[in-house]
């Protein structure tokens, strides 16, 4: 599963230098910055349902009657999210002159929050198939690989790709939905609202977390947008990118793991599992010290070169990514302590607006919110280890 998470992320990655040099980089900038704005939206629709999800699903996998109940709450559940979303959204566009110039990118870029709805990833996690849904979500890229080669020439092409990009991800979400109704014979229904306030009130927790996690990493890229410009969005993304793909490499583990731990949890395997992870993620910094900057000469080119120094700042947030995360699905899930996990993302993001507010205020540069992001990271772990320690988790 892992492998193929990574080969999934690999695709736009290996057609980006394609791409940034086609669109240019303040184009390919505003796609980002838009692609940013709209993901405050997909979050806000998956709601954190996706753990609570996998946990029933994981302990039921041969129940049609329970998998049928949870899927259908939790697709109602999101459908209310859905339509308030979209009257907020069109409300921030079309009162900021910035987006309502680009108001059709800006909507296809949120129409990605209907693939949060229709593709339950959380769904196959739960009964370990990830295997096919990664394969899905794989072909249906390549299959887009000659639309994007065909159509996108010039930098107004943006909104081309930014709608080739959405109908790939959607169309993976209706053959997902029509394997659960043919292939495992399991009905989706619309339920009554009093049916799926248990779900909110279960999500809230994750949600919190997630809002708070998303703000701080999707922030970044909105702020250099704002006070720096759309070039300088996509320099930062570069980076991002090249620290992405091992940060899911590894990240991924953990949700690999989580089905089968979660009834056979020790502390033993726990910190062993810690152990590995931290070795892991030095030797990835280390990597990405050594090899970055020739990475971001074959992605972006020498006028892309600004971005290495961010990539190897960036890299050291593989390290809390993999940690926290299981502190997460090994200790906090299994013990109840969903709370402790909103908790956790309250401290990294109050820690990210001290240390960048701190920064930029003493010197004006997009690497500053690397820094701080990295910071936050490494805060994330502290204050985990204070809870479990407090608490006597592990």
């Amino acid at each position: 599963m892992t492998v193929l998470q990574v080969l999934n992320t690999l695709f736009y990655v290996l057609i980006y230098p394609y791409l940034i040099r086609t669109l240019g980089a303040d184009s390919y900038g505003l796609y980002v910055f838009a692609t940013s704005v709209a993901t405050y939206f997909v979050s806000m629709v998956g709601f954190g349902f996706d753990l609570p999800a996998v946990k029933i699903i994981a302990q039921h996998p041969t129940d049609n009657s329970i998998k049928s109940h949870t899927l259908s709450c939790i697709y109602t559940a999101k459908i209310y999210l859905e339509i308030i979303s979209l009257i907020v959204f069109s409300a921030i566009i079309f009162s900021v002159p910035s987006l309502r110039n680009h108001w059709l990118l800006y909507f296809i870029c949120f129409s990605q929050t209907v693939t949060n709805i229709i593709f339950p990833q959380w769904y196959f996690q739960g009964l370990q198939k990830m295997r096919m849904v990664t394969y899905i979500q794989l072909i249906l890229k390549v299959v887009s690989l000659p639309f994007i080669f065909l159509t996108v020439h010039h930098s107004g092409d943006i909104t081309t790709f930014a709608l080739i990009a959405s109908l790939t991800s959607i169309g993976g979400g209706v053959v997902v939905a029509l394997i659960i109704r043919l292939r495992d014979k399991i009905k989706i229904r619309i339920m009554p609202f009093d049916a799926v306030k248990k779900w909110y009130a279960d999500a809230t927790p994750f949600f919190l977390s997630t809002s708070a996690g998303l703000i701080k990493d999707q922030t970044v890229a909105i702020l250099i947008g704002i006070f720096f410009g759309m070039k300088d969005v996509a320099i930062y993304d570069l980076a991002n990118k090249i620290v992405a793909v091992p940060r899911l490499l590894l990240t991924s583990i953990n949700g690999a793991l989580f089905p089968q731990i979660i009834s056979r949890c020790s502390n033993v395997l726990i910190k062993r599992i810690l152990r590995y992870q931290t070795l892991v993620c030095l030797l990835i910094i280390v990597l990405i010290a050594l090899v970055g900057k020739w990475i971001v000469l074959l992605m972006g080119g020498v006028s892309m070169v600004e971005s290495y120094p961010i990539a190897i700042v960036l890299s050291i947030t593989i390290l809390p990514w993999m940690i926290v995360g299981s502190y997460i699905y090994f200790v906090f899930v299994p013990n109840n302590k969903y709370y402790f996990v909103t908790k956790n993302q309250v401290v990294a993001l109050l820690s990210f607006v001290v240390y960048g507010g701190i920064g930029l205020l003493l010197v004006h540069n997009i690497l500053v919110l690397a820094i701080a992001l990295s910071l936050s990271g490494l805060t994330e772990i502290l204050f985990c280890r204070f809870l479990i320690r407090k608490n006597a988790l592990i």
